[in-house]
């Protein structure tokens, strides 16, 4: 069954805390846009829908989407078929952006979190043993790797691994996961699409859900740990 849009929402969006209801929304609207939970050109959910997740009120939410309107990431539309729309992002960057995002995080501290989580997330997912519906979540996340033209790649592989981050049954892991892989991710958009790199990386996917499906929680662990080693040889190599 393919998962409705909000649905693909739920590890970033949860209810904010009260005092700053409009920095946190902003956070979460903007790693919705980042990790491409919503793909450009497609429409958010309704404001009604995006409030209530969140626990803020529409007037606070319609602030959120004007700022990111002014900074060109989501468009408005009327009319029947309006509502507000993700626009598509030139990942054409020019040197003084490249050296803006890469000054704005620290990239190892960043590489290596990012290694923490999704290798713990491997190893909870298999270790629980998923079956089922999860088992079948995870094979259609896979699926959509290998069946994403090169222009959606990125995207369909940061939805895979946010998948596993899900499946762990840790919602604080699955946060933590989100957030960091939206600052990786605006890294990778720094970087060209490797043709050679992604076919080596799609072998590593399918050796990574057959060790979950398998139950193989420390070969897992393991490819994850290869895998993510990877794409920071790849980042350190351009943006170091």
């Amino acid at each position: 069954m393919v998962r409705q849009a909000s649905d693909r929402l739920t590890p970033v969006l949860r209810p904010v805390r009260a005092g700053n209801g409009f920095e946190e929304a902003l956070e979460q609207i903007l790693q919705v846009v980042r990790l491409g939970l919503v793909p450009a050109g497609e429409r958010l959910p309704a404001e009604r829908e995006l409030a209530e997740r969140m626990g803020i009120s529409r007037v606070t939410l319609r602030e959120v989407l004007k700022v990111l309107q002014e900074q060109g990431l989501l468009e408005s539309r009327r009319g029947r078929y309006g509502g507000t729309f993700v626009l598509r992002r030139d990942r054409e960057y020019g040197e003084a952006e490249l050296r803006r995002r890469i000054a704005a995080v620290d990239l190892e501290d960043a590489l290596r979190f990012r290694e923490v989580l999704e290798a713990g997330a491997a190893g909870l997912c298999a270790g629980r043993g998923l079956a089922g519906a999860d088992a079948e979540r995870l094979r259609t996340a896979l699926r959509a790797t290998h069946d994403a033209p090169l222009d959606d790649y990125r995207r369909q592989d940061t939805l895979l691994h946010l998948t596993l981050a899900e499946l762990s049954g840790s919602p604080t892991l699955t946060a933590q996961y989100a957030a960091v892989r939206a600052t990786v991710n605006d890294l990778l958009d720094c970087i060209p699409l490797l043709v050679r790199n992604l076919e080596h990386a799609q072998h590593q996917h399918d050796a990574l859900v057959e060790a979950v499906l398998e139950g193989d929680a420390d070969g897992a662990r393991e490819v994850a740990r290869e895998h993510c080693a990877g794409t920071a040889a790849l980042l350190r190599g351009f943006l170091a």
